[in-house]
């Protein structure tokens, strides 16, 4: 029953958001969605929970683990002393041997329908009470964007799913059969469109939450994924219309003092200032430095990562060797903790150095970790730092994309060169060639270094048919250079474009059938 549980969660979080208000006006034991919806407030805060929810989903270690470890972005520190479940099928996912009873995979699923439910609830009872038609349609547009874009996280990683397009209220309607990912990506279609046609424009300084712009380069994404370069290109020309521009330098767009800034498209938000702290947790930078008995040396502040979070999603020399010379994202993207490890794999930092062109010196390791994330914080493990969903570089580059597939390769150098000659600082590094083959080559490794850690790549690489060949090639190399791995590890088939079903769902819903080869 835990569609079912999921919806009385989205109840329970809104009884505690307005606990006086409910406390003054029913008995809080009573309380069902049909007595909720009374004011356009009660809706305000019901979108607050979906938002709540969304958070949940990315701010959560299968967001990295399954998007960036599984690649060839990263990988991890391996830690002979420490064979935790946790740990343990945590390597197993970046080594491409995990199986349907794995525990770092179902959170997503889990997750992702906690949103749906949350934006269902909306949806089901928007017509409660009169609303004018700005407010119904800010709180419509909103609630069909979370649904939209996590139905297109999921699909992406599972493939057909059970669609909802309302909340369960009973056994009948929680226990449902997958639909195929076509009929997901009609919905995720149909509810994209319709968040772009209510939702407002995006006005700057942003509120971090959906806008027009969103919902339309969310759109875009769909498109390109399904191949229909040219809705893709009409979704993604309408958002370089709109006011977004790209920061002078690449680092600027994580700078805390940038947060929702001109870059942004979409991000989660996350703020320490609040009097019920929204901190970035599960994917602050502490998950991805290495086991530390003491992080002050690296963020200032001193936490104990050893037993705890740290050693995961650890930059690939593949990676860095995928920046061109002169590239400033790798500088801004990627540092060095410099220092020792331990007889059991722990780690002593004593500086942090630049990635360009780095050397350990005698005596020392040097350790790579996304710097992109590393702010000014006071609690370790509780950072401020936003997750960007989306950021403007990234519209220009699916529209580059977009252009180039569909034969117009010279219309899509512009957009394609404003992203690099931010990232070099100036147009000598331009890409003049219009060939489509090349040119395509070219657009996803920019997408490679320019989104980086952004859990961005696995998807890239299973959408572009490159997935099989790019990680049984890298594999080869992992096995080269690490012997804690096992010998069926990245043995990388077509079964294994797709994460399992989690079990516990397997088991609960006869009705769900299990992804080939789990």
């Amino acid at each position: 029953m835990k569609k079912i549980s999921c919806l009385i969660l989205v109840i329970l979080s809104l009884v505690e958001i307005s606990c006086k208000k409910f406390l003054a006006e029913v008995n809080p034991n009573n309380v069902t969605l049909g007595s909720y919806f009374k004011t356009q407030n009660d809706y305000d805060l019901a979108v607050n929970g979906a938002y709540s929810q969304l958070r949940g989903l990315y701010n959560n270690r299968s967001a990295w683990v399954m998007g960036e470890m599984r690649s060839d972005n990263t990988h991890y520190d391996y830690k002979s002393s420490d064979q935790a479940v946790a740990t343990v099928n945590r390597y197993a996912v970046a080594d491409f041997l995990d199986d349907k009873y794995n525990n770092q995979t179902p959170p997503k699923w889990n997750l992702g329908f906690n949103a749906i439910s949350a934006a269902n609830v909306i949806i089901d009872h928007i017509d409660d009470i009169k609303l004018s038609d700005a407010n119904r349609n800010a709180i419509l547009g909103q609630a069909k964007f979370i649904r939209a874009l996590v139905y297109f996280d999921l699909v992406r990683y599972y493939g057909g799913l059970p669609i909802y397009k309302h909340a369960p209220l009973n056994r009948e309607e929680t226990y449902i059969p997958r639909s195929s990912a076509q009929e997901v990506y009609d919905l995720i279609i149909a509810d994209a469109t319709d968040a772009a046609a209510k939702l407002s424009a995006t006005t700057f300084p942003q509120t971090g939450r959906a806008t027009k712009g969103a919902a339309l380069t969310l759109l875009g994404d769909v498109y390109l994924t399904l191949k229909k370069y040219d809705l893709a290109e009409n979704a993604l020309k309408q958002v370089t219309a709109m006011g977004y521009a790209l920061f002078p330098g690449y680092g600027d767009a994580f700078q805390l003092v940038n947060k929702n800034g001109k870059e942004s498209i979409f991000e989660i938000q996350f703020n320490t200032g609040l009097a019920v702290p929204q901190a970035n947790v599960e994917a602050s930078v502490y998950n991805f430095l290495p086991r530390m008995v003491n992080t002050t040396v690296v963020t200032g502040v001193n936490f104990n990562s050893v037993t705890t979070v740290g050693g995961f999603n650890t930059p690939t020399q593949d990676l860095i060797n995928a920046y061109e010379s002169g590239d400033q994202r790798l500088d801004a993207s990627i540092a060095i903790a410099e220092g020792t490890f331990n007889a059991t794999d722990d780690f002593t930092a004593t500086a942090v150095k630049s990635a360009v062109d780095y050397t350990a010196p005698a005596g020392k390791v040097g350790r790579p970790f996304p710097k992109k994330y590393l702010h000014t914080h006071t609690i370790g493990n509780q950072t401020n730092d936003n997750w960007p969903v989306y950021r403007y570089s990234e519209v220009l580059l699916l529209l580059a994309e977009s252009l180039n597939q569909q034969g117009k390769s010279g219309e899509a150098l512009p957009y394609l060169n404003a992203v690099r000659e931010r990232a070099f600082g100036d147009a000598l590094h331009n890409i003049t060639s219009t060939n489509q083959a090349a040119l395509q080559t070219v657009i996803l490794k920019e997408r490679r270094v320019e989104l980086a850690f952004e859990n961005k790549r696995w998807l890239d690489l299973v959408r572009t048919g490159n997935a099989i060949a790019v990680m049984n090639a890298f594999g080869v190399q992992q096995k080269a250079k690490y012997s804690y791995l096992q010998a069926g590890s990245y043995n990388v088939t077509q079964n294994r474009l797709l994460f399992p079903i989690p079990n516990a769902e397997v088991l609960l819903n006869d009705k769900l059938t299990q992804n080939p080869g789990y």
